[in-house]
């Protein structure tokens, strides 16, 4: 038999509307349509432009319908972590969703803390201390007497937002729940007395559901005009992108760490229950929730996104390279020698200057053409991910012998040999689709054409080809 379902995978740089087709215990993918997914800079802040992205999602489901004549088992939505908007008493948006890198986020932790001891926070939540997590994004709304903080009525992840557009649920899905540093997943639950020290309604806070979920059908406008069947399923999948991603993590066994690497590199090991100890206080790692009752042990990190804002910078003061040509440009060059902290890197726009000043304050060679930097950034990363393997190493109590790299950075080949190299694992990078496999085939166990996590693991061994670098 076969069944189709329909991702919905948002990322920070560019949105995608993935077929999947599931049939004799296969996956394939096909792109349907793909879109940007910019910023907009307004005197007030930085927003998502989030109406944008509805319209394309719509024109995503439009193509299924009304120009393929598709009939969808399912449709999933997942987008990166943290940000959320507010509703008012209408079921309205009551002000547009900020984008994390907002400045209004600028030196929250600290102003956080002064209310809440960083161990508190820690011990209700197990979140790795970040300004733009959505506690901290709360705190500044409060902080600022938001006027739209004030009347609304309801709190939506972005995810969970584009969801209630599709379907009218409000509701949020836990692995994006888990990401907002005010749910603890130790009780399972909001840590509303969290919220209460900090001046914060609990009241916003939705029902959660579990990855897998069916949240409802497409309301009847939303299918009349895409040409779907107004009984097409809307579930709530792992609606954080790297729950998704991990979910399609085609490892077996044990003795494994995954990256989930795109704009951000997320690295971690898949555990049975949070792991909230002084160590992991000290060592700022985050225990957010994935599927089939699993914790992500992570560490982000900021991936390629040092690399996107370089190549954004060049377009506009030089000339616009491909990825492809930058990856060249990169294994060409030789290493200057200078290592970088890819998270002290917060703030967009001139990303070239910015690693320039670094290295000159850490008495570090500067890179001075692009190919030398994209291979300074890349070495960075990959010093990086040996150091997260040794703490991730500490915490678990246990040697990870192989990395799996999935996602668009899974495409990098000279990212993963300096990986293996760096940390002398075996690398093991694919597919590269991951996000969108792993949302489809936790759609495929709500609706139940799939039993288990390990059955859609299974699947992605033998749909993608991978590579392995030793």
């Amino acid at each position: 038999m076969i069944h189709r379902f329909l991702a919905i995978d948002l990322g920070a740089e560019s949105g995608r509307a993935i077929l999947g087709t599931i049939e004799g215990g296969r996956l394939a993918l096909e792109e349907l349509h793909r879109f940007p997914n910019t910023p907009v800079r307004l005197p007030t802040g930085l927003y998502w432009d989030t109406l944008r992205l509805f319209h394309e999602i719509r024109r995503a489901l439009a193509i299924c319908g009304r120009e393929r004549k598709i009939a969808l088992d399912g449709i999933g939505i997942d987008t990166w972590g943290v940000d959320f908007a507010l509703l008012g008493s209408d079921g309205a948006l009551v002000d547009n969703p900020r984008h994390y890198r907002d400045p209004r986020n600028d030196g929250m932790l600290e102003r956080t803390f002064a209310v809440v001891p960083r161990e508190e926070i820690f011990r209700d939540t197990g979140i790795q201390f970040m300004q733009f997590n959505s506690l901290c994004q709360l705190h500044a709304m409060k902080l600022a007497g938001s006027p739209a903080l004030q009347v609304a009525t309801k709190l939506l992840f972005m995810p969970d937002l584009l969801n209630y557009w599709l379907t009218g649920v409000a509701k949020a899905e836990l692995t994006i729940a888990s990401t907002s540093q005010f749910y603890n997943p130790v009780w399972k639950q909001w840590a509303t007395g969290l919220f209460n020290r900090l001046g914060l309604s609990p009241a916003i806070l939705p029902e959660i559901v579990a990855p897998g979920t069916k949240l409802g059908t497409l309301l009847p406008e939303v299918a009349e005009s895409s040409g779907l069947s107004v009984d097409t399923t809307v579930y709530a999948t792992a609606c954080h992108d790297t729950a998704s991603a991990v979910a399609a993590v085609p490892a077996e066994g044990s003795g494994w760490c995954y990256i989930s690497s795109g704009t951000w590199s997320l690295m971690g090991a898949e555990v049975d229950a949070p792991v909230i100890n002084d160590t992991s206080l000290a060592l700022n790692f985050t225990n957010e929730l994935g599927a089939a009752g699993k914790v992500r042990l992570l560490k982000n990190i900021a991936g390629m996104w040092l690399l996107q804002e370089c190549r954004r910078d060049w377009a506009v003061r030089w000339r616009e390279f491909s990825y492809a040509e930058l990856s060249r440009m990169a294994e060409e060059a030789e290493s200057c020698g200078a290592l970088l902290d890819p998270d002290v890197f917060h703030s967009p726009g001139r990303m070239p200057e910015q690693i320039a000043e670094y290295c000159r304050k850490t008495g570090q060679p500067v890179p001075a053409e692009p190919g030398a930097m994209c291979r300074t950034i890349l070495e960075s990363l990959a010093a990086t991910y040996r150091t997260v393997l040794e703490k991730l190493e500490t915490l678990t109590g246990h040697r990870i012998e192989r990395i799996h790299i999935v996602g668009g950075g899974s495409q990098n080949t000279l990212l993963n040999q300096l990986a293996a190299k760096a940390t002398g694992r075996t690398v093991i990078a694919g597919p590269v689709e991951a996000t969108a496999a792993g949302n489809i085939l936790v759609q495929a166990i709500g609706a139940g054409v799939l039993s288990s996590l390990d059955e859609a693991r299974a699947i992605v061994r033998q749909s993608f080809q991978v590579a392995q670098v030793s």
